[in-house]
């Protein structure tokens, strides 16, 4: 009971803040006339109220946050924030049920890009804007933008900012001050996000499209405002934009916010990820097209290369576009695609998955492993470009790919249990573990996840939220040591 009272203070200014947001989106009403203004005025007020009240009544329980503190702000943050961006949806969509509007919002703050909505290109303009810039907000982290604004979280604010960053070392320092680090972060965020919208819209999207893409490409969220997704402008230029601004979104922001500031390429040459993730995904492109060439789904290589390129980098950086529907290729490619999207992006970026950096060092403890068999003697740490890993660093990583499979196989078994087919229910799963969006078979490109049941829903927005908050964030809540004093 303490810890809640403690994190409500912090959770009441971060509503209020939070709160603000709406602006945009009844701008955007008013601006198209399209009738949902008062929707976003009164879930606005709600925001508000709530986050006023429960700032006011535990003001003087405020104090410094202890890890324990951090961990369950972030938990509520997420959880609760999702429940309140629920309301504009609710009141804008005649017949939406809570378990399909909260299953959008958690998908939209996680920027896993899974829909339950159709007719998205007749849906009111504000309710399109608001789902993508839940995902642009979510992108860079609730907390992270918290930290940045809201200087009274004080020391507290490590806690949480290590809370909710993704990857396995979260205690490298870009500043002195953790504040600036978090400013530093979104100013780099926002500065990009400004370019790809800029980007878009030279490319042929008008300006309304231009942002809202803008908003889930930078998130590598994948959100849209057609159901055709980027079938719907069929421009291979719009296409090569969002390549290139996946693929920085895939990057570290960390390296992005050094590379800004340092007016140098060196930060990303210095960075362990960036090299091998862009090699992956560049070289992905290149064998799926030559797959599909082979297999005769498309009738040249050029075809195949602008098909195969746009899905691959998509999918694999967790943004969920498509312009195909690749659930019609042969199996190999969206298997592989699926495969990618569970690790190809790297730590600190906006992407879902265990990160690039925890697939580079299970590969160097698996070669430890040989080494010792050939040599039990020999002292071999781990390294990763010059720098030697703590051993403690590899036991985590380790416990969270165990954490990782098994959640995989528990919610696949229990989506199988419910009724799914074994190609839906795994790739359901993998797809909203890993924030990625459609999956296969039922929930593939060209469908929603509105075929599933409540139950089976409800299985997929907390494999979201467990995706988006790294395993261990969410699932320690649940035991009975975190509330033990």
């Amino acid at each position: 009971m303490t810890s809640l009272l403690t994190v409500a203070s912090h959770l009441g200014l971060i509503a209020m803040v939070m709160s603000l947001t709406h602006l945009i989106p009844i701008a955007v009403s008013l601006a198209y006339d399209d009738g949902t203004q008062n929707a976003f005025v009164l879930s606005m007020a709600v925001n508000f109220a709530v986050g006023y009240f429960a700032w006011i009544a535990t003001r003087r329980r405020r104090r410094d946050l202890t890890p324990r503190d951090g961990i369950l702000l972030v938990v509520l943050a997420w959880c609760g924030g999702a429940a309140f961006a629920t309301l504009p949806l609710l009141l804008g969509i005649p017949g939406l049920s809570i378990t399909d509007a909260y299953f959008e919002t958690v998908s939209g703050l996680t920027t896993a890009g899974s829909t339950v909505l159709s007719g998205l290109d007749t849906l009111a303009p504000s309710l399109n804007i608001w789902r993508g810039l839940l995902q642009w907000l979510g992108g860079m982290g609730l907390i992270v933008l918290a930290v940045a604004i809201l200087p009274l979280l004080g020391v507290g604010g490590r806690q949480i900012f290590r809370a909710e960053t993704p990857g396995p070392m979260k205690d490298k320092k870009l500043t002195p001050r953790i504040k600036e680090t978090a400013k530093g972060l979104w100013m780099v965020y926002a500065l990009i996000s400004i370019a790809c919208a800029v980007c878009y819209h030279w490319a042929g999207m008008n300006w309304f499209d231009a942002f809202m893409h803008m908003f889930s490409t930078m998130s590598l969220g994948g959100f849209s405002n057609y159901d055709a997704s980027f079938g719907k402008f069929d421009s291979p230029l719009i296409e090569f934009v969002a390549i290139v601004f996946m693929l920085i979104a895939s990057l570290n922001f960390g390296s992005h916010f050094l590379a800004f500031r340092a007016r140098s390429v060196a930060p990303y040459r210095r960075d362990p990820e960036a090299g091998l993730c862009m090699l992956i995904l560049l070289s992905s492109c290149l064998g799926i097209a030559l797959y599909l060439l082979a297999k005769g789904v498309y009738a040249d290589f050029w075809t195949a290369l602008r098909f195969a390129s746009f899905n691959v980098v998509s999918i694999a950086s967790t943004t969920g576009y498509a312009n195909a529907d690749f659930n019609l290729w042969p199996i190999f490619a969206p298997m592989w695609m699926l495969f990618l999207c569970s690790f190809a992006s790297c730590s600190g970026s906006t992407g879902g998955g265990i990160k690039l950096i925890r697939a580079q060092l299970l590969y160097i403890q698996i070669y430890r492993e040989f080494v010792k068999l050939l040599h039990p003697n020999a002292v071999n740490p781990a390294k990763l470009k010059g720098h030697v890993i703590e051993n403690k660093v590899i036991f985590s990583v380790l416990a969270f790919l165990f954490i990782y499979i098994a959640s995989i196989v528990s919610m696949t078994l229990l989506l199988l249990a419910s009724g799914l087919d074994a190609l839906t229910a795994f790739s359901a799963v993998v797809a909203c573990i890993n924030n990625m969006g459609p999956g296969l078979n039922q929930v593939g490109p060209a469908t929603t996840f509105a075929v599933l049941t409540d139950f089976q829903t409800w299985i997929c927005t907390f494999a979201m939220l467990l995706g988006r908050l790294e395993l261990f964030t969410l699932l320690i809540v649940f035991t009975p040591v975190f509330w033990r004093r």
